[in-house]
């Protein structure tokens, strides 16, 4: 994996991935621009992005059928601690499996969701709500 960051203008940056794939990352207006999320935002949704892949990945090979995945973070950032230490998760899962099968895919999500694993390493708390919606 690659990352490069150009300062374009003012607190505005592209942030690049070597694969043609890039996001804009800048200030809040009082400082920037507002014109995308700051690097922190884009860790807490790099968080619910890499649940969200990783549970449909693990549902596919638990043959678990899925008709759709949510998960919103809340992310606690603290002025003595600089950055993120606490998250809760809001995750609904659509499907008609039974609970015992939910609570082992959310397990094996868990433990397989890298940027989870890194963040967990790194001390954050995570709390986990689980909401099933069966159609």
């Amino acid at each position: 994996m690659k990352a490069k960051a150009k300062l374009v203008e003012g607190f505005q940056i592209i942030l690049d991935d070597g694969h043609s794939h890039s996001i804009l990352v800048d200030l809040p207006p009082e400082l920037g621009t507002g014109l995308g999320p700051t690097p922190l935002e884009v860790c807490v949704m790099s968080h619910a992005g890499c649940y969200v892949i990783i549970c449909a990945l693990t549902a596919k090979k638990m043959r678990i059928p899925l008709k759709g995945v949510t998960a919103e973070v809340e992310a606690v950032k603290t002025d003595e601690a600089g950055t993120i230490t606490e998250e809760t998760f809001d995750i609904e899962i659509k499907t008609d499996a039974p609970a015992d099968r939910i609570q082992r895919l959310h397990e094996v999500t868990v433990k397989n969701c890298p940027v989870d694993i890194l963040l967990h390493k790194a001390g954050v708390k995570i709390n986990y709500n689980v909401k099933t919606v069966k159609e």
